[in-house]
């Protein structure tokens, strides 16, 4: 599968990142591909906002049997 090629900055991240936040606040946690989709980002965005926002220690990521879930710390 290609991936479209994209340049995004810090800003853009930074803001998607906010936006994942926003959504995880808002519907609890979510897996990744749940998350690109609400989003209606790029994945490649969507897992570098995620890349910034565990950094930050502000989201946990947990293995699942089918995936990933991303939640709020």
């Amino acid at each position: 599968m290609a991936t479209a090629i994209m340049s995004c900055g810090v800003e853009q991240i930074g803001e998607t990142a906010g936006l994942v936040w926003h959504l995880l606040s808002d519907k609890g946690p979510l897996s990744m591909a749940k998350l690109v989709k609400e989003s209606g980002c790029p994945r490649d965005l969507v897992m570098l906002a995620l890349g910034w926002l565990a950094r930050e220690d502000k989201i946990a990521i947990d293995a699942e049997s089918r995936g990933r879930t991303v939640s709020l710390r």
